[in-house]
């Protein structure tokens, strides 16, 4: 009896540390959330779980996840970009314009414009970096000037603010079996983008936990001042941040592009905001030196689970826009509370 006493109380000690480990995980407030709104989706609208409605919702979901990765990498780096959603217009729009309008080869010009996105990250690290301005406002204005460039070129152009057409192209049909395709898996029709989204995510888990450059991104987003003092490469870091995100930008205009073969001069504009609330509810401090690309994921799900829920139950669309904002105040303050309880505890 003498020992097994001290051996219970061990036991203990070891389930209440790893309890203290899964509540000091970013995403875990992500996961339970995403379980709940499954639940109660699956419950209030039938078609929710039909083959047709899970590829629905996960077509919306990774869509919003691939971004909501990248920006989750860039805001654990303690910056923003809110010229992210415009940047999926723009690619876009630059690859149509190039093969309806002038007749360029459909990969070269996917590269032009994949080397415009990055050339266009590069250019936000650098302003950012070099004047000490904030993220937010040199992002901002990078917003401003796409947004008006993608109406004004694509309208001078074409006559429209649209591009059409696209599936008329050479080499449209082989391109969309990489970007606009789908598979059947389990009975759903699976858009490719899905794939994507989920093989994104394990990169940039694998990146955020397993490599130097991961360790690099926290240090720069958590201590910039300490990290500049032990060596990190903090403008190389933050240029691949923002090179980052304008990548996954050209990557979702790619998959909206050749799924729909059409694209608006419109397109993107309003959903940068919709990336950060994923990314904070999947964990991600506004502070920066915290978050997880799971947790991004995950909040990317919930918001496609709760858009095509919403559809499905026939409710009035408006909510929408209540449930984002009640879901983002709830998730920092679910945040603050788990790890004020983790810190607690340890």
């Amino acid at each position: 009896m003498t020992v097994a006493a001290p051996m219970r109380a061990h036991e203990q000690v070891r389930t209440a540390n790893r309890a203290v480990k899964l509540l000091r995980r970013p995403e875990i407030g992500a996961a339970v959330a995403a379980l709940a709104i499954f639940t109660f989706f699956s419950l209030m609208a039938p078609v929710f779980l039909t083959p047709a409605g899970v590829s629905t919702w996960l077509y919306s979901a990774s869509l919003f996840g691939i971004m909501a990765v990248a920006v989750a990498l860039l805001m654990i780096g303690g910056e923003f970009d809110l010229s992210a959603g415009a940047m999926t217009g723009t690619t876009g729009l630059i690859v149509g314009v190039m093969t309806t309008q002038w007749g360029l080869n459909i990969w070269l010009a996917m590269v032009i414009a994949l080397a415009a996105a990055l050339l266009i990250g590069a250019g936000n690290a650098f302003v950012v970096m070099r004047t000490g301005l904030p993220s937010f406002i040199v992002t901002l204005a990078t917003f401003f000037i796409l947004q008006g460039t993608n109406l004004a070129v694509t309208k001078l152009i074409t006559g429209s603010v649209a591009i059409q057409g696209m599936g008329a192209v050479p080499g449209f049909d082989v391109v969309k079996v990489y970007f606009g395709s789908s598979f059947p898996f389990l009975g759903a029709d699976i858009k490719i983008a899905v794939v994507w989204w989920i093989a994104l995510t394990a990169l940039a888990t694998w990146v955020l936990l397993r490599t130097r450059a991961g360790n690099w991104i926290f240090a720069v987003g958590g201590q910039l001042a300490s990290a500049r003092q032990m060596g990190v490469p903090v403008m190389r870091s933050k240029t691949g941040l923002f090179m980052t995100t304008a990548g996954a930008g050209w990557l979702v205009g790619m998959l909206q592009l050749f799924d729909v073969s059409t694209v608006q001069a419109t397109t993107g504009i309003g959903q940068e905001f919709i990336y950060i609330i994923c990314a904070v509810v999947g964990g991600c401090l506004l502070t920066g030196g915290y978050g997880s690309a799971i947790g991004a994921a995950l909040g990317a799900l919930i918001y496609g689970m709760t858009l095509q829920g919403i559809v499905f139950a026939q409710w009035d669309n408006n909510w929408l826009k209540a449930f984002l904002g009640g879901m983002l105040l709830l998730a920092v303050l679910v945040n603050l509370y788990v790890r004020r309880q983790a810190g607690e505890r340890s």
